[in-house]
């Protein structure tokens, strides 16, 4: 499909209604014993639960998960007036790299969403106090400057300790939760709303489709000789933005940040053909590796970002081979064992999967980009709306704390 009819593309042809009571406020007791809505190849639905996923893989596959981490994003701030005001970090800024950044010990920048903004003017500095876990006061101090887009506000930490980033975020932030589920950040959050083999510090929103996994349903995949290979897209606020417009065409995506390692590229190119996706994150960042390396191939000044519509440009001739051998040739000549890019990629009807052929995901909000990227899966038109009419109508939860599905890919 090319541009002209992505441009055509309405949202409100993926709406539904989606009662209040139908998303899932709390998780389950226990991750793996969500249900498991399972559309198979022969494009029928069959009820399953999460635990029976290992029998539900092929042997010999690939499970790719995210494996990025949320961090305490939301901080709360004062004025010498005593006005509140809200910081949500969103992506890091100076130092660049999440890790660098996270890692620092005296100042850093993020761009950031900021409440009660009105009340705080540029160049003015506010200040929270904390206690480190020996009990010694650490004051943070946060001024900002505007931001290139409007909503945004790049604001600049300096503290007087000599603690890292990360450590004041633990000590005094709030793990941001979805605000669909109308409730404040509990304790129990702090562990539920992590997978458990989350490993990178650097999400505001957590890869929700991997919370169902718990430590006997990895090894039970293990053990049926199915492999598995992390990747990393460090999930921004802009997963639950809503499309406003009427045409997906004018919505304008998110840029996330993407980490894939060399033995992950190594073990895709082994196992092409067979490759599940634990969720729609890992889905964007497999698919967007494609494209860097049609990048690498054709010699394109920005090899290691993928623009929103870039899909729908033009046909592709390159092989999926091709492409991620031309990301291993580009890591030898610059002796990298990892490779780190940005990605915009809209996933919509129309779109040509190059990697993925199973993908595990959520049940995702009316109207969303997500929603889009699971309709481009399983065919385009209404083969969505059975599968989400029999999730409402078979009891399964909505959204982030919600059930699970396992999706095969339409060959058609």
């Amino acid at each position: 499909m090319q541009r002209q009819q992505i441009e055509s593309i309405e949202i409100k042809s993926f709406n539904y209604d989606l009662p209040e009571e139908r998303i899932a406020k709390y998780p389950l007791k226990e991750r793996d014993s969500s249900k498991l809505l399972l559309f198979n190849e022969n494009r029928e639905i069959e009820d399953r639960s999460f635990s029976q996923l290992p029998e539900l893989l092929p042997e010999g596959s690939l499970l790719v998960f995210n494996n990025t981490k949320v961090i305490h994003a939301r901080l709360h701030f004062r004025k010498e007036t005593g006005a509140q005001i809200e910081i949500f970090c969103l992506e890091p800024l100076y130092p660049e790299s999440y890790e660098i950044n996270l890692s620092t010990q005296q100042e850093v920048t993020w761009i950031c969403l900021v409440g009660n903004a009105k009340k705080w003017k540029p160049g003015t500095s506010v200040s929270l106090t904390l206690k480190d876990e020996k009990g010694k006061e650490i004051t943070v101090y946060a001024r900002y400057t505007p931001s290139t887009t409007p909503d945004s506000r790049n604001v600049t930490f300096t503290w007087d300790a000599p603690v890292s980033f990360s450590e004041i975020l633990e000590l005094a932030g709030e793990l941001p939760i979805p605000p669909y589920l109308n409730r404040k950040t509990e304790e129990c959050d702090s562990e539920t709303y992590q997978t458990v083999y989350a490993k990178w510090d650097g999400s505001v929103a957590a890869p929700t489709a991997g919370l169902h996994f718990t430590p006997d349903v990895l090894e039970a995949i293990r053990q049926k000789g199915i492999k598995t290979t992390p990747v990393t897209l460090h999930v921004g606020a802009g997963t639950f933005k809503p499309v406003k417009s009427e045409l997906i065409s004018q919505h304008e995506m998110h840029r996330e940040m993407i980490v894939v390692q060399r033995a992950t590229i190594d073990s895709l190119l082994a196992h092409l053909g067979g490759i599940t996706a634990v969720g729609t994150t890992s889905t964007r960042t497999l698919e967007s590796l494609y494209y860097i390396g049609v990048h690498l191939i054709e010699n394109s000044s920005e090899p290691l970002f993928v623009a929103q519509f870039e899909p729908y440009q033009k046909l592709y001739s390159h092989t999926v081979q091709a492409a991620l051998e031309a990301i291993l040739k580009y890591m030898d000549a610059n002796g990298l064992d990892q490779i780190e890019g940005h990605t915009e990629i809209m996933i919509a009807p129309g779109f040509e999967f190059r990697l993925i052929d199973r993908l595990i995901t959520n049940f995702h909000q009316p109207q969303s980009t997500l929603l889009l990227l699971i309709s481009a899966f399983i065919g385009g038109g209404d083969e969505w709306c059975k599968i989400y009419d029999h999730a409402l109508k078979n009891d399964y939860r909505f959204l982030s704390y919600g059930d699970s599905s396992l999706l095969y890919r339409s060959r058609s």
